[in-house]
């Protein structure tokens, strides 16, 4: 499985050509998309987001939270803030649910190299 960021899904849906929404397509196409859960809650929360596209996003498999998830994000956070860098709340939980699955993330969101680099995270393309 390989996790898809709220920016390369959307990215893969609105057609972008860029390399994360062509990896997010990829992905999807293999079927070995999932979803950390915040990244479900932020695509869901577009009130214009189109019924057939909510239908098909809430299919994929949603990484779920383990014990200690809260306290292992915290403590990420932490060290990300630490080394000076900006460890946004929504990317901090999206973080930790793929380093706690080991699986992958497909992001066209830069900020996610310091969690890589802080915690280990495998990004994608």
């Amino acid at each position: 499985m390989i996790a898809l960021d709220t920016s390369a899904l959307i990215g893969f849906l609105q057609g972008d050509n860029t390399p994360a929404a062509a990896a997010a397509g990829a992905v999807f196409a293999e079927r070995h998309a999932c979803l950390p859960p915040v990244v479900l809650t932020e695509v869901l929360s577009d009130p214009k987001l189109p019924r057939r596209v909510a239908d098909l996003i809430g299919a994929l498999p949603v990484l779920e939270l383990s014990d200690g998830y809260w306290r292992r994000a915290g403590g990420l956070r932490a060290q990300v803030l630490a080394a000076g860098h900006r460890a946004r709340l929504a990317d901090t939980l999206i973080a930790q649910s793929c380093l706690d699955h080991n699986v992958g993330l497909v992001s066209s969101d830069r900020d996610f190299r310091h969690f890589a680099k802080a915690g280990g995270l495998r990004l994608l393309p």
